[in-house]
C-alpha cells in the first residue's frame, strides 16, 4: 500500500481552494481542514487506504478511533444503524457544532475508522469552509486533529504546517478556530440515555438541558471506547505540572519555568514567561486560547511549564480535562 506522506520535503500549500482540496481527497490523499474546534487531518472515511494514511501520518495508534465528519442535513442512514430519540434531539439542537455522537455503525464504515468497535463517532462541523467541502464530496471525512499523535491540537493553519507540512499536500485555511477545544462526545446506553465519553466544546449543562441527565464516562486509559480518551494526550513536549501555582512556583524556584494561568499574573516569574488564558475570567475565551498558549509555552527556553485549573463549570470541565491529560506526559 502506498504511503500518504509527501516525500519531496516541500511544505504543504496553504489556501482556500475547495476544488483543490476536493480533488486531493477524491484521490485518497489527506488535507488539513478547519473546523470550529481544531484543525483536522482529513481523508475519505470510506476508503481504508486513506484512513491508514491518517494513522501513519499522525503516528497514531490503530486502537484510537477516529471521528467521521458529515455535511449538514446529509442523511446518516448509510453510516449508522439507528439513531436513538435523544441522539436526534441533540443533533437537531446542536448540529452543526462541537458535538460528536457515538452511534452503532453500518458495514460501510471501515473497522479501521472505529478501531474495531461497533460504534462510530460522527459530527457535523460548524465551519463554512468545512461545510462547503463536505457538501462537494460524496463521502464523509475521517478527520482527527492535524498534529502528531499526543501533541497539542492545532487551532490555525500555520500550526498544521509547522507539524505536518512535509507530510500532506494541502491545508485549507479557515482562520483561527473559534471554539479551540475538541468536540464533546456523547454516546447512549441501552435505554437511549446520554453518556458523555469526552468533555468538549458543548458543556455538560447544555447536553442535559436538551436530553436530560447525562452520565459521565470519561476514561483515562490505553483502551479507549471513543476518540480522545487516552490518559496522556494534548501534551506539550516539555513537562507540565498542574496545581496551585504559588506552591508550584516555590517548589521549583531553582528551575526555569513558564506559567499558564487562568486570569492572574504572578510576580515571582518574569512576565514574558507567563500566558493568561482570560483576563476577564471568560471560559469560552480560555478554551479558544488554550492550545495556542500551550504551543507558545512549549517553545519558551524553560525547563518546566506550570499550570493551574480553571473553574470546574461549563467549558471549564473540558479545559481541565485537557490540562490533566497534558500533565500526564
Amino acid at each position: 500500500m502506498t504511503s500518504g506522506r509527501v516525500s519531496s520535503g516541500k511544505l504543504a500549500e496553504i489556501g482556500k481552494d475547495i476544488a483543490k482540496a476536493k480533488k486531493l481527497l477524491e484521490e485518497g490523499l489527506l488535507v488539513g481542514i478547519p473546523t470550529e474546534t481544531v484543525y483536522g487531518l482529513a481523508g475519505n472515511a470510506l476508503r481504508a487506504d486513506a484512513v491508514t494514511r491518517i494513522f501513519d501520518t499522525k503516528n497514531r495508534p490503530h486502537f484510537d478511533p477516529l471521528i467521521v465528519h458529515v455535511a449538514p442535513h446529509r442523511p446518516l442512514d448509510n453510516l449508522v444503524a439507528r439513531l436513538p430519540a435523544q441522539a436526534r434531539q441533540l443533533a437537531d439542537a446542536l448540529w452543526p457544532g462541537p458535538l460528536t455522537l457515538l452511534l452503532e455503525k453500518t458495514p460501510v464504515i471501515p473497522s479501521l475508522v472505529t478501531s474495531g468497535l461497533d460504534a462510530v463517532a460522527i459530527r457535523c462541523p460548524d465551519h463554512p469552509l468545512a461545510q462547503q467541502l463536505l457538501a462537494e464530496l460524496d463521502f464523509p471525512l475521517a478527520a482527527p486533529s492535524a498534529n502528531p499523535f499526543g501533541y497539542v491540537s492545532p487551532t490555525t493553519a500555520q500550526h498544521v504546517e509547522d507539524q505536518l507540512g512535509k507530510s500532506i499536500p494541502y491545508i485549507l485555511d479557515g482562520g483561527p478556530c473559534k471554539v479551540g477545544i475538541e468536540s464533546t462526545i456523547v454516546g447512549f446506553d441501552n435505554g437511549g440515555h446520554p453518556v458523555i465519553h469526552r468533555l468538549g466544546g458543548i458543556s455538560l449543562e447544555k447536553i442535559e438541558q436538551i436530553a436530560g441527565h447525562a452520565r459521565l464516562q470519561i476514561n483515562h486509559s490505553s483502551n479507549p471506547s471513543a476518540p480522545g480518551q487516552l490518559q496522556s494526550h494534548y501534551a506539550p513536549r516539555k513537562k507540565l505540572l498542574l496545581g496551585d501555582l504559588d506552591v508550584l512556583i516555590a517548589a521549583h524556584a531553582e528551575e526555569s519555568v513558564a506559567l499558564l494561568t487562568f486570569r492572574n499574573h504572578y510576580a515571582a516569574v518574569a512576565m514574558d514567561h507567563q500566558i493568561m488564558l482570560s483576563p476577564t475570567g471568560n471560559l469560552e475565551e480560555a478554551a479558544q486560547r488554550l492550545f495556542d498558549a500551550l504551543r507558545k509555552l512549549d517553545q519558551m527556553p524553560v525547563d518546566l511549564i506550570l499550570a493551574e485549573e480553571v473553574p470546574q463549570t461549563g467549558l471549564g470541565r473540558a479545559i481541565n480535562d485537557r490540562l490533566h491529560r497534558a500533565a500526564s506526559n
